[in-house]
C-alpha cells in the first residue's frame, strides 16, 4: 500500500519505494516487508508503528541503511542508496542519520563525553574539534553539568539524552529512534520525547519506531504498519507536547 506521504511543497528526505525484505528460515522464505512505499518529509517528526513482528524494526535498518532490502530501493536526500560501496553507505549513515536504540548502547567505563565522541573517532576527527563536538551536543540535550559521569552515575533517561547526543554530534538531518523509551519510567520518557520535539522544532527529522501509542501521539504524522504491510496513515493534529508535560511535572511539588 502506498502511503499519502508528503505534500508536493514538502521536501522529502527519506524514501523507500517498493521495499521487500525477505529472509530464508529454516527451508521457509519469510516476506518481513512487503512491497512498502513510504516517504518522509523533511523537518517532521513521523511515527512507525506496529505491534511485535510487523516489520517495523526491519523498516528502520533498512531505510537507516542498516540492512538491504530484497527488492526495491531507498533514496537518503535524493541519493539512491543501492549500488554504493560499503564505505560509502557508512560514510552517509555517519554524516546524514543519528541512531538511537532502546538499549543505550553506551561504554559503561567511559564517561558521557567520551560515549559522545566516539562517531567522531570513527570520522577522524582531531581531538581538540572532537571534544567541542561532544561538548556541543551534551549541552544541546540539557547534559552540559554530566559530561565527566559515567552511565552508572546517570539514570535512565539521562543515558538516552546521552545517546541522543551521540546521535547529534555528527550533524545529521535524520534521527532515527528505535524505542527510545522502552526502557525507562514515565518520568524518563516524557524527558526523552521532550528532547526529541526540541529537536525536531529545530529543524532535524525524526523518525520514531514504537509499539505504544502514547509514544506515537507525540509526532505529527504515523504510519501503521501490519505484518510487514502499512495498512493505514494517520495525520495528528492534535499531537502531544512532550515539553510542557515536562514543564508540568517539574512545577508540580511532588516532582
Amino acid at each position: 500500500m502506498a502511503v499519502q506521504g508528503c505534500a508536493p511543497s514538502s521536501d522529502i528526505i527519506l524514501e523507500a519505494r517498493d521495499v521487500t525484505k525477505s529472509y530464508h528460515l529454516e527451508g521457509v522464505d519469510v516476506e518481513a516487508l512487503r512491497d512498502v512505499d513510504l516517504q518522509v518529509c523533511s523537518g517532521e517528526m513521523l511515527a512507525i508503528m506496529g505491534p511485535s513482528g510487523s516489520g517495523k524494526s526491519t523498516l528502520m535498518h533498512i531505510v537507516g541503511l542498516l540492512d538491504h532490502p530484497t527488492s526495491g530501493t531507498v533514496t537518503v536526500e535524493g541519493e539512491e542508496v543501492s549500488e554504493m560501496s560499503p564505505n560509502e553507505l557508512a560514510a552517509m549513515r555517519n554524516k546524514r542519520i543519528g541512531f538511537v536504540f532502546q538499549a543505550f548502547n553506551l561504554l559503561s567505563r567511559t564517561s558521557a563525553l567520551a560515549n559522545v565522541e566516539l562517531p567522531l573517532i570513527y570520522a577522524g576527527i582531531p581531538g581538540a574539534e572532537r571534544t567541542r563536538l561532544a561538548r556541543a551536543a551534551l549541552e544541546r540535550v540539557g547534559l552540559g553539568d554530566r559530561m565527566g559521569h559515567f552511565p552508572s552515575q546517570l539514570s535512565g533517561g539521562q543515558q538516552q539524552r546521552v545517546a541522543i547526543a551521540r546521535a547529534l554530534v555528527t550533524q545529521p538531518s535524520i534521527v532515527l529512534a528505535d524505542e527510545p523509551t522502552g526502557n525507562l519510567d514515565s518520568r524518563s520518557g516524557v524527558e526523552v520525547m521532550a528532547t526529541l520535539q526540541e529537536l525536531n522544532a529545530q529543524g532535524i527529522t525524526v523518525v520514531l519506531v514504537t509499539h505504544d501509542a502514547n509514544v506515537g501521539r507525540h509526532a505529527t504524522r504515523i504510519v501503521h504498519l501490519m505484518d510487514g504491510s502499512i495498512v493505514r496513515e494517520e495525520l495528528v493534529s492534535n499531537h502531544a507536547n512532550a515539553v510542557e508535560a515536562l514543564a508540568d511535572l517539574n512545577r508540580s511539588p511532588q516532582s
